[in-house]
């Protein structure tokens, strides 16, 4: 039931996020419903979407585990290691900068590269279904960008000062988030250590 209820949460919140990328089914949904409703309803699905996937992975860990392959526990530390740049990548996307248009899409890259860490170190049937999810959206997503010719959330140009200011202020943050969501978030709220044993 608990992975039922994950992938219906997947399939609403990854959904309407792969609906924005087919911009001229979005241009007529606008259009149709305007601007505020449509963004209303983006967001509300998205959030149901989040509460579904939320609720059936706890269930799924609570009730229905199906263990398909044991990874190394080397991998949990691999995990680790890459989730810090992903977050400083998420964060980056709202901070124009170098690291910003280097990567180009870093909400996209940090998320794929979030996604593919923690795959490498679970490997049960309902972790393999959510950050396979999430891997597959990423690179898909990605892909559609690089067709349309867009950067995401665009990127305009800065000053060496100000793009200087604004990466130190994406790792930093993003270091002490990851530092905060490992010893704290991950233990209280997923019920897994990120670090150590």
């Amino acid at each position: 039931m608990g992975l039922l209820i994950l992938i219906a949460g997947l399939i609403l919140f990854l959904g309407v996020h792969v609906f924005v990328t087919l911009r001229d089914a979005r241009a007529t949904a606008i259009a149709r419903f305007g601007d505020g409703p449509y963004k209303g309803l983006f967001s509300l699905v998205a959030i149901i979407g989040v509460v579904a996937i939320v609720w059936g992975f706890g269930l799924y860990r609570q009730t229905g585990w199906v263990d398909v392959w044991y990874p190394p526990t080397v991998m949990r530390h691999v995990t680790a290691l890459l989730v810090w740049p992903a977050i400083i990548l998420v964060l980056a996307a709202y901070l124009p900068g170098r690291i910003r248009q280097v990567t180009k899409h870093p909400m996209l890259a940090g998320v794929t590269l979030w996604a593919f860490a923690h795959l490498l170190s679970n490997g049960d049937l309902g972790s393999i279904v959510l950050f396979g999810s999430f891997l597959a959206w990423g690179v898909y997503a990605r892909i559609a960008a690089k067709r349309r010719g867009e950067e995401v959330g665009g990127n305009p140009t800065v000053s060496g000062g100000s793009g200087r200011s604004n990466d130190a202020i994406a790792i930093i943050t993003g270091t002490v988030l990851y530092f905060a969501l490992g010893y704290w978030f991950h233990p209280a709220v997923i019920g897994v250590p990120a670090f150590g044993r």
